[in-house]
């Protein structure tokens, strides 16, 4: 139940959302193409009008509340338990990231290229857009009561007037140390991972090692190098050795 977790439905979730619309789009699958609702219409007076292959989004959410949210549903019960009901708005946030991200792409018709017809379509944004919009909501996730009433709730008294939004993460329990080895909670702890000493990123060794510091050991490479065609015929390279520093978190 924590903020982690919350990430890991979400993103699972638009992934599917993803995954499925773009292969509908790409004719990939019998049961869906694209978005039909949007194959006539649009704005006469702005010059444009819907065509093209829209992404067809309404499936591709169908599909995943289907495949995510029904067997946690089955298994609870109706009402479910507390966790089952934060892990569905976790998946219905991913979903609504994937919808609220799309955008429109249109194409130019007229003489010279002088765009007096347009074409439009709607189409899903990168999943790498995607996940940097989640990753926001998962800096910004909202800690929630774990004692479930009829909605889910805020944990704080003091903002529990404040609406929880479609695509606000939620959870239950604060997060453990990842820094340290707990086996019990399945967390390895970043002890010997290997760390990059000039980063100020995740991988840094500041941030990866959690301030306990890191060893550095030189690392002897051998591989072949400098390859030559030699007809006929054989391959001639050279053995190179290069030597590199490697940082690992203590």
């Amino acid at each position: 139940g924590t903020k982690e977790t919350a990430f890991i439905y979400a993103v699972t979730s638009a992934g599917l959302v993803h995954s499925v619309t773009r292969s509908c789009s790409a004719g990939n699958m019998t049961e869906c193409s694209c978005d039909t609702s949007l194959q006539h219409g649009g704005s006469a007076s702005e010059g444009w009008h819907w065509g093209g292959c829209s992404d067809d989004i309404h499936y591709g959410m169908s599909f995943s509340r289907k495949f995510l949210d029904v067997p946690v549903k089955n298994l609870t019960g109706k009402s479910g338990s507390g966790l089952a009901a934060m892990n569905r708005h976790n998946n219905e946030a991913g979903r609504q990231a994937v919808a609220k991200l799309m955008s429109v792409d249109c194409r130019c018709h007229g003489v010279s290229g002088s765009c007096a017809v347009k074409t439009c379509w709607k189409t899903m944004s990168s999943f790498e857009k995607i996940g940097r919009f989640l990753k926001d909501k998962y800096e910004n996730s909202i800690q929630i009561s774990d004692r479930l009433k009829k909605k889910l709730r805020r944990k704080e008294k003091s903002q529990r007037k404040i609406p929880i939004g479609k695509e606000d993460l939620l959870y239950v329990n604060k997060s453990p140390n990842y820094c340290v080895e707990d086996q019990k909670l399945g967390i390895p702890g970043t002890q010997g991972r290997e760390c990059n000493r000039t980063s100020e990123g995740p991988d840094g060794c500041n941030l990866l090692c959690c301030g306990r510091g890191y060893n550095t050991h030189v690392v002897r490479h051998v591989e072949r190098c400098e390859c030559k065609f030699v007809w006929c015929c054989y391959v001639r390279c050279r053995r190179c050795e290069t030597m590199t520093d490697v940082h690992t978190c203590k």
